[in-house]
C-alpha cells in the first residue's frame, strides 16, 4: 500500500473527505517550493499535487500557464522537480506526492528510467494530461511495479468505452475534471459532477477526486457532497501570482496557509454534516 492509498484509508476511517492542492515547481522561484510543500501539508492538505513546468501547457488555463512560465524562467527541469519532491521527503516521509504535467518531459526521460528515479525520491504517483488512455498502457506499465500511481483523468465528455479503459489503467484515484475548457475556469455544476461520478463509481472502488473550478470554502464544501477528495489549484496559484513582485517568502506562506485553512474547513463541512 503506497502513500495515497494509505492516506485514502485514512480518511474513510475517519469519515473525511480529501484535500488535494496543486502548485507549479519552481513559482515563483524554486527555494521556495518545498517551504510551500510544507505549509499546505501543516495546513491540512492530504495530497499534493506537483507541477512540472511544460512550455505549452494546453489543459492549463492562463494562471498556470503563467506559473510555468515564472519557474522555466529559472530553468526548472523534470529533474528539478525529483529532487524538489527528495528534499520534501526529508522531512516528510508521510504525504502522497503526485507530479502532474505532460508527457514530453517523462518521454525524454523514459517512463521506466523515471518510474525507478521518481519512486526513488518519493514520488507517489503521476498524473500527464496528455496521455490518452488507448496509448497509455505501454507508457504506464513501468509505474506500478516501481511503486508510483498512475492517477487517470476523467472529464464530463468521456464517452463510455473510454470510461473503461481509463479505469483499468488507473491506480491511487481517479481525477474527475468538473467541466470541460482549461484549468482555472468557471462555471462549477455540483450537480452535473455528482451525475457524472455515480457511473465512475459503478466501475471502480478507487477513491474520485474532484477538481477545476473549485475556488473557495463553498465551492469546496459542495464538490465534498459528490467527491472522494476536492483538488484545488489555480485559486492557489493567484495567491502565489499575487506575492511574486513583493518577493516576500514569508507573507506568501501566510496567506497559503490561510487560503487552505479556510479550503479545509469548507471541506470537512461535509463531515461535519454527516456525522
Amino acid at each position: 500500500m503506497n502513500r495515497i492509498d494509505t492516506t485514502f484509508a485514512r480518511l474513510r476511517r475517519e469519515g473525511r473527505k480529501g484535500l488535494v492542492t496543486f502548485l507549479t515547481a519552481g513559482d515563483p522561484v524554486p527555494e521556495q517550493t518545498v517551504p510551500l510543500l510544507h505549509t499546505l501539508v501543516a495546513s491540512g492538505v492530504d495530497v499534493l499535487e506537483l507541477g512540472v513546468p511544460f512550455t505549452d501547457p494546453l489543459a492549463d488555463g492562463p494562471v498556470i500557464q503563467r506559473a510555468s512560465e515564472r519557474a522555466l524562467a529559472h530553468d526548472v527541469s523534470l529533474e528539478d522537480v525529483l529532487e524538489m519532491v527528495r528534499a520534501f521527503r526529508a522531512d516528510d516521509p508521510h504525504t502522497p506526492v503526485v507530479l502532474m504535467g505532460y508527457a514530453n518531459p517523462v518521454e525524454r526521460m523514459g517512463p521506466a528510467p523515471f518510474a525507478e528515479r521518481a519512486a526513488e525520491v518519493g514520488v507517489d504517483g503521476l498524473l500527464t494530461v496528455d496521455m490518452p488512455p488507448e496509448e497509455a498502457a505501454e507508457w504506464t506499465r513501468p509505474l506500478p511495479g516501481a511503486g508510483v500511481a498512475p492517477i487517470m483523468l476523467v472529464a464530463p465528455t468521456t464517452a463510455e468505452e473510454r470510461l473503461a479503459k481509463t479505469v483499468e489503467l488507473a491506480e491511487g484515484f481517479i481525477y474527475y475534471v468538473s467541466m470541460t475548457g482549461v484549468t482555472g475556469g468557471g462555471g462549477l455544476d455540483v450537480a452535473s459532477v455528482q451525475e457524472h461520478v455515480e457511473p465512475i463509481r459503478a466501475r471502480t472502488d478507487l477513491p474520485v477526486a474532484v477538481g477545476f473550478g473549485v475556488r473557495d470554502a463553498d465551492s469546496a464544501a459542495a464538490v465534498a457532497e459528490a467527491a472522494d477528495a476536492v483538488v484545488v489549484g489555480s485559486a492557489l496559484i493567484r495567491t502565489v501570482e499575487a506575492h511574486v513582485e513583493h518577493a516576500d517568502a514569508g507573507a506568501l506562506r501566510e496567506a497559503l496557509a490561510a487560503q487552505v485553512a479556510d479550503l479545509r474547513r469548507g471541506v470537512d463541512r461535509h463531515q461535519t454534516a454527516s456525522n
